[in-house]
């Protein structure tokens, strides 16, 4: 399903694709990889009190092929 089912008849999209395009491009996914104490300090950036979605890091993900960053918190 994409933007046009689910938007009424009449409304031009081409700029709405645009916007989506630019905000998936500039947008931050970080993979977090804890090794030791420093990765609590990385899961609580995501709470609702630091709340890293405010500067583009929105999800963390599961696996490097969905990632843009990876994130090593803890002794190498």
């Amino acid at each position: 399903m994409g933007l046009e089912e689910k938007l009424p008849e009449g409304i031009i999209t081409t700029q709405l694709e645009t916007l989506v395009n630019w905000s998936r491009e500039n947008s931050t996914w970080p993979l977090l990889f804890g090794l030791a104490c420093c990765a609590i300090e990385m899961i609580a950036t995501g709470s609702s009190r630091h709340d890293i979605s405010r500067y583009g890091s929105e999800l963390f993900r599961a696996s490097p092929r969905q990632a843009d960053l990876m994130i090593v918190s803890g002794r190498v």
